[in-house]
């Protein structure tokens, strides 16, 4: 297997990292589109990490830090490269950016009918909290 590669996506990645979004992630988001991204990017630069095979896209996360809380979306893997450790480089290298940044604990935002991504979740030490509920309000600009 080749070498996989760690990195905070680019301008230049956006329109690959949305296709790949189209095969590899569960759902789609209000905020899943070039302007979107591009103003993550342009905000934070270092919170989109890519992961790379063989000069390839494999995986991303989004490891967002607001000076409080450390919040991860996004977490996708291209379904020919999944159980083969990308998605544990991914959080490892997001957990390694929360704790240089002063985080204290992560969360994830997690679809409740997808149920491989409660099994990753779980493997790499990740629990439910039941006693949350996840509010959400569309914007408009």
């Amino acid at each position: 297997m080749t070498e996989l590669r760690i990195r905070a996506a680019t301008p230049e990645d956006l329109d690959t990292v949305l296709a790949f979004w189209k095969v590899a992630a569960e759902g789609t988001s209000i905020s899943d589109d070039r302007a979107g991204v591009e103003k993550l990017v342009e905000r934070d630069p270092e919170a989109l990490l890519l992961a790379e095979q063989g000069g390839e896209l494999a995986g991303t996360v989004i490891a967002g830090f607001d000076g409080w809380r450390c919040h991860l979306y996004r977490l996708a893997v291209h379904p020919d490269r999944r159980r083969q450790g990308v998605a544990s480089a991914l959080l490892a290298a997001a957990e390694e950016r929360f704790v240089r940044l002063g985080g204290r604990r992560a969360d994830a935002v997690v679809l409740t009918r997808n149920e491989t991504a409660h099994h990753a979740w779980g493997a790499a030490g990740y629990a439910p909290q039941e006693q949350w509920r996840r509010w959400v309000k569309p914007l408009t600009a």
